[in-house]
């Protein structure tokens, strides 16, 4: 089986992996696309701390391939979208509704993976560049089998982390104004939650000025390629900023650049160790600054909403997808991401 591991020192793509079967309450899935977020890519800079040797990936879609005990809410042959959150359902976060918090959801990860009789790790309890995976069943999200694999493979994870840290995270109002300072994956989901939030303005910053056309039809009204000019725009600054690099001087930027009550999401992921800086008397205008994990999202209401919003013509995916990569291009499809030369790369098996 075929699959992109990293050991800690390289990353490569082999052949000779196996995946056990699916207990109680899991699910095993044949792969057809997943998307490479810098998630994934921060595993292999050391950004994200993760024990090796892991199976990575973690925006996927396919087929259902079998089911263990118990689930009932998918069969054989089901599309599914993937997500992230291995949630328990019992906790007191789960009953109330905050699956994001759950402590089961941010555990050590499993094991389902073998290469020559040794385990390796699952990245996000779910590992999705390989051709089957084993995930428990909160994780697989049934889909209309006329979403395309690679589109419907973005849900999972920058649809939902952007979109939903706009409606479940800032809730954005109709007429709010929106600064989105990176407009890489997670940033055109924000820009385009914003747009179905209702925001009567949306400026995306990037220093990409190539990034202007795909912002603009995500729903950007006014695209910069540095923050220096948001003041010109929005003289009393905006009502949500979304930090969407990683960069703790973003960070203090999307602070600054925040009118009176207005609230900074921070999205990008800074090295783990990193710190950031801000004015406290900044804070007496009653501002505030919001983590934000996987879009504060329900997965399973979440998801479905979000392919019925695509169905209607109202949320962009297959825009989404700049280009699609057969696994054993994964090296060149991880350049093109870490050049910015793609919103989404995606790898098909």
């Amino acid at each position: 089986m075929r699959g992109v591991i990293f050991d800690g020192k390289r990353t490569r793509v082999v052949d000779d992996l196996e995946v056990r079967d699916p207990g109680p309450g899991e699910v095993r899935v044949a792969i057809a696309a997943a998307g490479l977020c810098h998630s994934d890519l921060s595993v292999v800079d050391g950004t994200i701390p993760f024990p090796v040797p892991v199976v990575l990936g973690h925006e996927g879609a396919g087929t259902v391939e079998s089911v263990g005990a118990g689930v009932t809410h998918v069969r054989p042959g089901d599309h599914v979208s993937l997500s992230t959150l291995a949630n328990c359902g019992a906790c007191a976060q789960c009953d109330r509704g905050r699956p994001t918090m759950c402590r089961a959801a941010i555990g050590m990860p499993r094991q389902p993976f073998t290469r020559g009789g040794r385990p390796l790790h699952q990245f996000a309890s779910n590992s999705a560049f390989v051709e089957r995976t084993v995930v428990k069943a909160v994780q697989a999200v049934p889909v209309p089998a006329d979403i395309p694999m690679p589109s419907a493979a973005l849900i999972g994870c920058g649809v939902l982390t952007g979109v939903g840290a706009v409606l479940n995270r800032a809730r954005v109002e109709h007429g709010d104004t929106v600064l989105v300072i990176g407009t890489g994956g997670v940033g055109l989901n924000v820009i385009q939650g914003a747009r179905l939030a209702g925001a009567v303005r949306i400026v995306a910053v990037d220093a990409n000025p190539a990034k202007e056309t795909a912002a603009r039809r995500f729903g950007a009204t006014d695209f910069l390629t540095s923050t220096r000019g948001v003041r010109d725009l929005l003289p009393t600054g905006a009502d949500h900023a979304f930090e969407c690099v990683g960069r703790v001087e973003l960070v203090r930027e999307a602070v600054d650049l925040l009118d009176r009550h207005g609230q900074a999401i921070l999205l990008g992921v800074p090295p783990t160790a990193a710190e950031a800086s801000f004015l406290v008397s900044s804070m007496y205008l009653d501002k505030s600054i919001l983590g934000c994990r996987y879009g504060s999202s329900r997965p399973q209401r979440d998801i479905a909403r979000y392919a019925e919003l695509y169905r209607s013509g109202l949320l962009l995916l297959d825009e989404l997808v700049t280009a699609t990569y057969p696994v054993e291009d994964f090296e060149k499809a991880a350049e093109d991401a870490h050049q910015g030369r793609v919103a989404r790369a995606v790898l098909t098996f």
